[in-house]
């Protein structure tokens, strides 16, 4: 995400750090730049206009101008003001209320409600305990409610009985009911949506609010529509009541000007981002964390933290213990790949540390195939067990076998059985220096230099 902003205002900064001294001409210059590299990335005119006229009044003042570092200063000055445009702090979702707690889901049709309210469900039910019941008002798309039916199947979450030709109001009231009767802590309701603003919709929406008494109503909208989400908030907003944002396909948005403007114009927080496809790809919004990802500062935390929820803590001890007997064979490093694969692909944790987006540019000059690690899987699927527990058997006709059998070529074969090699001599180096052999030697010692 943000990846052409983040590229045009890497380089617009980093010219600036590249100087001494700034002079007012500078400044002016590299805000130009900025604000062109905003508006390429469908960022609202009013908040380009606002942005660069806070940076650059704060840029051309005698602090920047004869500090030590005032290229790092301007960058910190438009990392601040990226920030504030965000939001500043990130915004949790309110259910401090007696339960059941309604929580209203709208938006128009194609935004991925119906998905986002059975992640949301999923990561409420997992990760905080809670008790959920799904319900879909949705009375007029076809099979809505048994999407949320099918999708709340695959989640493991409940989801309201349907019952045909109840109007939504209707619903809502039998689902808090449910929800009381049976002890649940949280209601979703999943409202339909249309393919535009329209008055039908609104009253529709506007008369379940007032059933539901919701203690959050959350607008789901695709980051990919950039200036018509902003619109799309206002009007819900001046006429429901929003208390926040969800905005889906944010990993899809190279562009980000949904993102950046829909705080600043509508003074909603944006509360959860959905990443990916699969059902825990919902996380909350850190504006900080962003601003950091725009700018190339990377996002460690978000990294840890998606590290921590996919790695199973038995595997990584039972393979920290064989890397320190030197022993690291095909069926680990498959479960590495798939590792990887579940955190977000190599794209996906690249943009999440600093400093690498020099090194995704190179990736793409060089043309590496984004798919590599499906091809390596396959290749490892393809070996029998005895193959990945010993490599050393696999020759040239096991090689042949191997690459027709994962539709890949002998070469690739090769090249994973070297990267393999390459592993296992590094681990047998950290084995055989032991910590003190590391400390006292460190990376050359490791390197074998």
């Amino acid at each position: 995400m943000f990846e052409g902003l983040s590229g045009r205002l890497g380089e617009v900064l980093q010219r600036l750090t590249r100087r001494g001294a700034l002079s007012e001409g500078d400044v002016a210059a590299a805000m130009r730049e900025v604000r062109v590299a905003l508006l390429e990335a469908d960022v609202a005119l009013p908040v380009v206009k606002g942005f660069i006229e806070r940076v650059s009044e704060k840029a051309v003042g005698q602090a920047v101008l004869r500090s030590v570092s005032p290229g790092q200063m301007v960058i910190k000055l438009v990392h601040d003001e990226l920030l504030a445009m965000l939001g500043g702090s990130s915004a949790e979702l309110n259910l401090a209320a007696a339960p059941p707690v309604a929580v209203l889901m709208v938006g128009l049709q194609g935004s991925g409600k119906t998905t986002t309210t059975a992640k949301l469900a999923k990561r409420l039910t997992e990760r905080d305990n809670k008790r959920v019941l799904m319900a879909s008002l949705d009375t007029r798309r076809p099979a809505a409610m048994e999407q949320l039916a099918t999708l709340g199947q695959q989640s493991g979450v409940a989801t309201l009985p349907i019952v045909a030709g109840q109007a939504p109001v209707d619903i809502a009231k039998r689902a808090l009911q449910a929800a009381r009767l049976q002890g649940y802590d949280v209601v979703l309701l999943d409202t339909a949506g249309r393919q535009h603003v329209d008055q039908g919709l609104m009253a529709e929406v506007a008369d379940v609010k007032a059933a539901a008494q919701p203690f959050e109503t959350l607008l789901v909208a695709d980051a990919l529509t950039g200036q018509d989400a902003v619109n799309l908030a206002t009007h819900f907003h001046e006429r429901v009541g929003l208390t926040g944002i969800v905005l889906t396909r944010l990993d899809g948005d190279g562009r980000g000007g949904a993102a950046l403007s829909m705080r600043a114009m509508t003074d909603l927080p944006i509360k959860l981002i959905g990443v990916g496809e699969r059902l825990d790809a919902l996380e909350p919004f850190h504006p900080d964390r962003i601003a950091g990802r725009i700018l190339g500062m990377g996002d460690v935390v978000s990294l840890v933290e998606r590290a921590a929820e996919t790695i199973e803590k038995d595997d990584a001890e039972r393979l920290a213990k064989k890397v320190q007997k030197g022993q690291f064979d095909l069926q680990d490093l498959l479960g590495q790949l798939r590792q990887i694969k579940k955190m977000g692909g190599l794209e996906g944790l690249m943009g999440m540390l600093p400093g690498v987006q020099q090194l995704k540019d190179k990736m793409a000059d060089a043309k590496l195939d984004p798919r590599v690690l499906k091809r390596q899987e396959a290749i490892i699927l393809s070996m029998t067990p005895a193959e990945r527990r010993d490599p050393r058997v696999i020759h040239a006709s096991r090689k042949r076998r191997i690459a027709a059998g994962s539709c890949t070529e002998v070469h690739e074969v090769n090249k994973l059985l070297k990267q393999h090699q390459q592993m296992q001599t590094m681990m047998k180096r950290v084995q055989k220096l032991g910590k003190t052999g590391m400390l006292r030697q460190g990376i050359a010692g490791l390197m074998g230099r």
